[in-house]
């Protein structure tokens, strides 16, 4: 049983009222009309002020638009649009409050007038601290127009998921082996890959499968195709997701520290050109390499959370 509208005093909202009970009792005890025509005055701003803030919250509809992506420490913007349904009544000071779950409500957005039928947008920047979904359940929206006396609000379910990456710190890696790293100096090697480094004769005891046929009808001898090794080799990382019966604060810092740094380097590899395999002692698993980008991978990480090890006997007794 929720109340349809929420009423909240404003600082001059409580002078406002204090004064106006001051003014009744004494037009009471004083039975002077000029007091009752002042209190009439005051009551009637009240009934004005809740009646055109009702006007400016009725018939509106406000839409998220959450980033594809967001990394902690990173800041994003989260744009809000609101549209004034409303044929003929524009709605005046609304303020938007984005509403997350679990989460205290400290971004807004404000809208000096929206027009009868049109809409308005507005973003409000946020930066990340902890990884993971961030879930977001509805909208405030509130006014305090006209008067400031009051802010009467009301609250709109809307839903919106976004997954937060876990931070990346920049990485210096050893350096690639010979031969097995794309667009680098070191020559690319002779091996069984799919690349070809070109043509050469044929010598005795080569697999004839790599004869190209119309180079060697032209020259009138065996023309092998040689092959490159494979360029971009398998980085795989893994993450220890068990968790101790007598773990505290200090093991839940640490994981975090490990998630951190396999995100680390997991993407310095995928620059530099590797295929890169996550795992978990849990089973999860994804794979990343430059075409895929690192979403797969952060993905992965950002959603991960520590196993105890009753749960994951169970779980490996289930399969």
């Amino acid at each position: 049983m929720r109340a349809p509208r929420r009423l909240k005093f404003t600082r001059e909202g409580k002078f406002f009222v204090g004064i106006t009970l001051g003014v009744g009792f004494a037009a009471i005890n004083t039975a002077n009309n000029l007091l009752y025509l002042l209190l009439g005055m005051l009551l009637a701003l009240i009934v004005v002020s809740g009646v055109m803030s009702e006007l400016s919250l009725r018939e509106l509809t406000v839409v998220r638009r959450l980033p594809l992506r967001a990394q902690v420490g990173r800041p994003h913007l989260v744009e809000i649009e609101i549209f004034n349904h409303k044929g003929r009544v524009p709605s005046y000071a609304i303020e938007v409050e984005d509403l997350r779950a679990g989460q205290p409500a400290d971004k807004r957005c404000f809208f000096l007038k929206i027009s009868p039928k049109s809409a308005q947008v507005a973003a409000y920047r946020r930066t990340p601290t902890r990884r993971g979904r961030d879930l977001h359940v509805g909208f405030r929206i509130a006014t305090r127009f006209p008067f400031g006396l009051f802010e009467k609000s009301r609250e709109v379910p809307s839903e919106g998921e976004l997954v937060i990456y876990p931070a990346v710190d920049p990485v210096t890696l050893s350096p690639a082996q010979v031969g097995r790293s794309p667009g680098g100096n070191a020559p690319m090697g002779r091996g069984h890959g799919e690349d070809f480094l070109g043509l050469r004769l044929m010598r005795p005891g080569e697999d004839p499968r790599d004869i190209h046929w119309r180079k060697s009808a032209s020259v009138g001898q065996a023309v092998l195709r040689e092959r490159s090794r494979e360029a971009r080799p398998d980085v795989a990382l893994s993450l220890d997701v068990l968790r101790p019966a007598d773990a505290g604060d200090e093991w839940h810092l640490a994981f975090e520290r490990r998630i951190r740094d396999i995100a680390s380097r997991a993407v310095a590899h995928l620059k530099r050109g590797d295929r890169v395999v996550v795992s978990t002692t849990a089973g999860a698993r994804s794979r990343a390499d430059r075409t895929l980008g690192a979403d797969p991978v952060l993905r992965l990480l950002a959603l991960v959370e520590p196993v105890s090890a009753p749960a994951r006997r169970a779980r490996e007794a289930a399969q």
